[in-house]
């Protein structure tokens, strides 16, 4: 008798959740999109990385740390902060 993949037709959340790295894998997404969005207005709003680290009142390694997708450690308060500055909003809702 063939033996049959338990994960086919499972979702990638659900092997993920398994695995104990769902949450891990969600905030990278997050910050990522995140990272994108800003320096996306950054480069419409023509500001350069001293400008909006003077506009978020922080340096400029902080602003590095923000625009880093991989870096998920990032306080809401700084990208909060971040947001602001490039005149967005940040908005964190549970589902």
């Amino acid at each position: 008798m063939a033996k049959t993949n338990q994960h086919i037709g499972s979702s990638l959340d659900s092997l993920l959740e398994e695995t104990g790295e769902l949450a891990e894998v969600n905030a990278a997404a997050i910050k990522h999109v995140i990272a994108w969005e800003i320096k996306q207005k950054m480069e419409a709003e023509h500001i350069s990385k001293t400008k909006m680290a003077k506009l978020m009142g922080t340096s400029r390694s902080a602003l590095d740390r923000v625009l880093d997708p991989a870096n998920t450690s990032v306080t809401l308060h700084t990208l909060d902060n971040a947001a602001r500055a490039v005149g967005k909003t940040l908005r964190i809702e549970l589902c």
